[in-house]
């Protein structure tokens, strides 16, 4: 936990070293000093975070202030320069959290970030090792004060997802709260009640996902693709709720715990898919197999999307209720239902764009392993192929690749769902 000080207790603070220590590390045997190489900061209404990547492990202490509030932290053995000094500018008016940053030389070996904060935090600071193109990375998430489990903020968040408090479409600020009925009491017509559809729009944050090569971001375009479902499949008449409608990193277990939570009756996962060569192409579909997958393809595709919360950034010590989302593996019926969902979505797909193959595909992905939900994780293209690059970047596409979706739920719904009910 982080300690509250007042101004004149700051200032004992420094000579008594009462601040928190969270890195103990002796910086001054290190040799060259960590360099500051990227920063940058994702806002949204469930948490901010903000990431200062370096060439080495910060050693960095923290601690908040009252009166106006601030985060501040403290890095040792390093030295200003104009990449630290660029964050305040990306400080985005409409962030629920923060109101700005600056950045100073405090000590000939320390710098100091102060955040300007717009209202009561729970700070989470942590670093991250090394994984894929990022380096050290020193992550500040900045969630409310008022979540129920400090250790464990997003987790805790699920609560208010629940109760209405975070819009049902998603996390993202731009959507305001809704009032609905809870999943299991309400939202029926005629005694029928509505199919729930949860979407997961893969990636996000600090996960971009793959990246085409003219720069497109799979992140992007699959949060753009969930949308345009959204609309659908409410105009269908389901209900039907996204685990991100914005910019933000949720990791794979929150949004297994989400679906659980708001009693789902399919969860989709949607990706763009890509390989080392760029000639690869197709659409698929994937269900779970916790036995080994059933292609080589399949077996990397679901290494490379398992790596999320690596990439993404997890706290180590967080999260520590995912495992009693993620039951045991007993779903035999689960699993015979997400295959017959593939199946109808990856029919429809077809009439769209080539297939990898004619059947669903099977391997461990992690965000599908809902005990009690049927799964699938759709790849809509390969965005490392140029060509299909250039689809998915299309608007016409991303609208048909929705339409097609929603066609094989609504197919699915039709024929399994409601029909056992």
């Amino acid at each position: 936990m982080d300690k509250k000080l007042t101004r004149r207790q700051i200032v004992r603070a420094a000579g008594a070293g009462l601040v928190l220590s969270v890195t103990p590390v002796a910086w001054a045997k290190r040799g060259a000093a960590p360099q500051f190489i990227a920063v940058r900061i994702w806002p949204a209404n469930a948490y901010t975070r903000v990431t200062l990547e370096a060439s080495q492990r910060l050693d960095y202490k923290y601690f908040t202030i009252d009166n106006p509030r601030r985060l501040v932290i403290d890095i040792r053995g390093v030295t200003l320069n104009s990449v630290l000094q660029s964050l305040g500018g990306k400080v985005q008016k409409s962030d629920p959290y923060i109101g700005g940053i600056r950045a100073g030389q405090n000590t000939p070996d320390t710098v100091r970030v102060v955040i300007d904060l717009k209202t009561a935090v729970n700070p989470q600071v942590f670093a991250l090792n090394p994984v894929s193109n990022f380096r050290h990375r020193l992550v500040v998430d900045l969630y409310p004060q008022s979540t129920s489990d400090a250790r464990d903020p997003l987790m805790a968040l699920l609560e208010d997802y629940s109760q209405g408090k975070i819009s049902s479409s998603g996390t993202g600020a731009d959507t305001p709260p809704v009032s609905e009925p809870p999943p299991d009491s309400g939202g029926r017509s005629g005694g029928k009640r509505q199919a729930i559809v949860m979407l997961d729009p893969g990636h996000g944050g600090e996960d971009p996902g793959a990246i085409g090569p003219s720069g497109l971001r799979e992140k992007d375009v699959v949060l753009s693709i969930a949308r345009e479902m959204k609309k659908r499949l409410d105009a269908m008449g389901y209900r039907t709720y996204l685990t991100r409608n914005e910019d933000i990193f949720i990791p794979l277990g929150v949004r297994v715990a989400k679906a659980r939570k708001q009693k789902a009756d399919v969860f989709i996962s949607i990706h763009a898919d890509a390989f080392t060569n760029p000639s690869a192409r197709g659409t698929g579909v994937y269900a779970l197999s916790t036995k080994g997958a059933t292609s080589s393809a399949a077996r990397f595709l679901a290494q490379t999307q398992n790596n999320a919360d690596l990439i993404g950034g997890v706290k180590t010590v967080g999260i520590r209720s995912v495992d009693s989302a993620i039951m045991d593996m007993t779903q035999t019926v689960t699993n015979r239902d997400s295959l017959a969902l593939g199946q109808r979505v990856l029919t429809e797909l077809g009439k769209l764009n080539k297939l990898h193959k004619g059947n669903v595909d099977r391997a461990n992905f992690a965000v599908l392993r809902a005990p009690d939900i049927p799964s699938i994780l759709v790849e809509t293209a390969f965005i490392s192929n140029p060509e299909e690059e250039r689809l998915l970047g299309s608007s016409s596409f991303r609208q048909k690749c929705a339409q097609a979706i929603c066609d094989g739920v609504q197919k699915y719904i039709n024929n399994a769902v409601l029909a056992r009910r």
